[in-house]
């Protein structure tokens, strides 16, 4: 399927403009999820025999490749992600409001690098849309695999106003989520990677954690695991602090890394604003997912992310202490069942 993918279906999808192939992809991907008994056929065909589920965050995730957040912000092409081969998919940027997004174009592909700059600025349709369409969706504990939701900063919500807004979008969505991330590391809404400062992650993590500490013992709902995805770009010592926090508030997980602000090598050249993805983050994601893993000693689950582009990269990244790992600009070069590729390459990882 991949070399199908490369020589017929990749090359018309790049005669699009990026972010034009990018809705066509999520419009072909939501058309698939209504094709109930095609999904359960496809999924059958990628499904892995003889492995034990991944088992992380106190959820079973039946493969160890999930579909980052970012390609299905407003939550609409999920339900095809098994069939495609992925173990557990996340939804989002979701923000509390509705949101255009930056003025477009806001998505540039680099094929020889298999890489991509984007600054689209979590344009979604807002958190109540995004329940709204959930709420007619499998729940939790109904689904094939399982669902996370990836909140971030609504744009016109200030710095100071960040806890507020991302509890409205808590709120909303926690009942929907198999578990929750807290994305306070993209580089294209303004201010919002001073939310990994000590004082303003404190601030944030305490609003979070008491929301679903109270939701638990006042409704008698689940407790929804809730991670932090942190950014690529962080200094060691903000890294050891970033930790400090996490473990005074007792979060389930650290996704590693989002898109980076660096330009290594030949991206020195290139003048475009954005977060860099792709084979470039490869090795700085893996050194981070390292340090975090050594630093907590293996007690903190890791996701992985970044330049994932090959099964090569995602076995460094298991290798260096992540228990899951995510991809989607690996997508776009090698097509829809390049995380079945994936999990079929490290599925010793998972034998029984």
């Amino acid at each position: 399927m991949g070399k199908f993918f490369e020589r017929l279906v990749r090359p018309v999808l790049f005669g699009l403009e990026s972010e034009r192939a990018h809705e066509a992809g999520v419009d072909a991907m939501a058309l698939l999820g209504a094709l109930t008994p095609l999904c359960r056929l496809l999924e059958r065909w990628n499904r892995l025999a003889g492995v034990r589920p991944v088992q992380v965050f106190g959820l079973k995730f039946p493969n160890a490749v999930g579909l980052a957040a970012g390609f299905d912000k407003n939550a609409r092409a999920w339900p095809a992600a098994a069939a495609l081969g992925f173990g557990h998919v996340e939804v989002g940027t979701v923000t509390a409001r509705a949101q255009p997004g930056n003025p477009r174009p806001r998505v540039f592909r680099y094929p020889d690098e298999e890489a991509v700059i984007n600054r689209m600025g979590f344009n979604n349709g807002g958190a109540d849309a995004v329940a709204e369409r959930l709420a007619g969706q499998p729940p939790p504990g109904q689904r094939r695999i399982p669902l996370g939701i990836n909140l971030g900063k609504s744009k016109v919500a200030e710095i100071e106003q960040a806890s507020a807004d991302y509890l409205a979008s808590f709120a909303l969505l926690a009942d929907f989520a198999d578990y929750l991330v807290l994305n306070v590391s993209s580089p294209n809404t303004p201010n919002l990677r001073q939310l990994q400062d000590e004082s303003r992650l404190r601030e944030l993590l305490a609003a979070i954690t008491g929301a679903n500490r109270d939701r638990a013992a006042t409704a008698g709902k689940r407790r929804v695991p809730v991670l932090l995805k942190i950014a690529p770009d962080l200094t060691w010592p903000q890294i050891d602090a970033v930790l400090g926090v996490i473990a005074e508030y007792g979060l389930d997980g650290i996704i590693a890394t989002n898109t980076t602000l660096a330009r290594p090598g030949t991206f020195a050249q290139v003048s475009e604003a954005g977060g860099l993805s792709g084979a470039p983050l490869r090795r700085r994601a893996t050194e981070i997912i390292q340090y975090i893993s050594r630093t907590t000693q293996g007690r903190l689950p890791i996701i992985g992310v970044g330049g994932i582009t090959e099964a090569t990269a995602a076995a460094e990244k298991l290798d260096a202490g992540a228990s899951l790992v995510q991809v989607y600009t690996g997508m776009i070069y090698r097509g829809p069942f390049f995380a079945a590729d994936i999990a079929r390459a490290v599925v010793d990882r998972q034998r029984t």
